[in-house]
């Protein structure tokens, strides 16, 4: 079986639509599919009314990658398995989106301090129906050829310290757990192997994640090292956390793919090992 359990929609800042991903992840033939936009569930309702249309089966997770502030660090918590129909979840995310909207008007301003004017506007239409993401000013800053690359919109204009970067003020992590379990779903530390920190603070990340209640843990995602892979297994053992993996999918490209390499070590209890997967797996 084929299981993804991270991917986006150009809902916050993936590129395909809910049915694209949804027809991406048959070419793929994956089997269970997370959707987790950063702080929005607006995805799923039409991920999943285009599924029960399908003839391939899908089993589709309900899913959210919540922002939260840690030590001067934004950390990443996915809430697998919960209820989109809960309308405190709903008005906590609405809280989020808030926040993102404000950080976003602010890099604006920053922006056009240092000369590159209307970033906002042509950010938010990028966006469309989605989350305004830092993603979307990266896309504006090479569109009109500020910087050549992503990356360099990053390291010179929005990441941490540059001359736009706006420091969010998002939730705790203890909340985003809270947030979550109180929605009905587990909680999950996303892709802690890309953080930019020692190993030191990555071990007292993943320390004070389970202490706050945490759930489960990206142990695969893309671009791993095997050294990378065995540290990750390692604290989530210590831990008593449940493995997960996922791709971060946003787009099609040669880098990432959905349900590519994504297998648990042996040794990890899955995050999924009590779901129920026949539920929803076919039209």
């Amino acid at each position: 079986m084929k299981i993804d359990l991270h991917s986006h929609t150009h809902f916050s800042d993936g590129q395909l639509s809910p049915q694209e991903l949804i027809t991406r992840a048959h070419t793929m033939q994956v089997d269970v599919l997370a959707i987790t936009d950063h702080d929005t569930v607006d995805a799923l309702p039409q991920a999943l009314a285009f599924q029960a249309l399908q003839k391939r089966p899908l089993h589709i997770v309900a899913g959210v990658e919540l922002s939260t502030s840690w030590h001067n660090f934004d950390i990443h918590i996915l809430g697998l398995q919960v209820d989109i129909t809960d309308p405190v979840f709903a008005s906590r995310l609405q809280q989020q989106g808030a926040e993102r909207e404000i950080r976003a008007q602010e890099m604006s301003n920053k922006l056009s301090k240092v000369g590159i004017d209307e970033v906002y506007s042509q950010a938010k239409a990028i966006a469309g129906v989605g989350q305004i993401t830092r993603a979307h000013f990266a896309r504006v800053l090479v569109d009109r050829q500020v910087v050549s690359d992503f990356d360099k919109a990053f390291t010179k204009y929005l990441g941490k310290g540059k001359k736009a970067h706006v420091k969010p003020q998002w939730i705790s992590i203890a909340q985003a757990i809270e947030w979550i379990h109180a929605a009905g779903g587990q909680a999950v530390l996303a892709h802690p192997g890309h953080y930019d920190m020692t190993a030191k603070w990555l071990r007292r990340l993943v320390a004070e994640f389970s202490e706050a209640g945490g759930d489960g843990m990206e142990v695969i995602h893309s671009h791993l090292s095997p050294e990378r892979k065995k540290l990750l297994t390692d604290l989530a053992l210590e831990h008593q956390l449940l493995g997960s993996s996922g791709s971060d999918f946003h787009y099609p490209n040669r880098w990432t793919e959905l349900g590519k390499n994504l297998t648990l070590p042996e040794e990890l209890k899955p995050i999924w090992h009590d779901w129920n997967l026949a539920v929803n797996m076919s039209a």
